[in-house]
């Protein structure tokens, strides 16, 4: 091979490599949670994430904070709902004679919304959505 062969070669695997990276960041997804709110803790799954149709919804919120839990639009009675008030820990799975018998594939959403249950008022609310796969 020649010398202007290889130049050529590697002037387009260059452009390539350049191609796929804009691509990459024009294509990539946006809007996306990055950051939670300071009453939130964690959330779990995450926003975006692709999980098996076992998951469970877990938000883990300051001590001395209550949810209303909705989700695909739908709210989520609070006695479905298992707390643990030492952690501030809300978990909750889909089950049989539940209002969600089980995860279906695709795209879920999840809206919390939440408030100081003591002492002064601190309202907040948070949106997010994972894939089931």
């Amino acid at each position: 091979m020649s010398p202007n062969r290889y130049r050529m070669t590697f002037a387009f695997l260059g452009v390539a490599l350049a191609a796929v990276v804009v691509g990459a960041v024009v294509l990539a997804p946006s809007g996306r949670l990055t950051e939670l709110p300071e009453a939130v803790e964690r959330i779990s799954p995450i926003d975006g994430a692709a999980v098996l149709r076992q998951t469970q919804l877990e938000i883990d919120m300051g001590v001395g904070y209550g949810i209303e839990l909705f989700v695909d639009g739908v709210r989520i009675p609070l006695d479905e709902i298992r707390f643990t008030e030492s952690t501030g820990i809300y978990v909750w799975r889909p089950g049989p004679g539940l209002t969600f018998e089980t995860w279906r594939p695709g795209i879920h959403s999840v809206f919390v919304r939440w408030d100081r249950t003591v002492g002064l008022p601190d309202p907040g609310e948070l949106k997010w959505s994972f894939r089931v796969q």
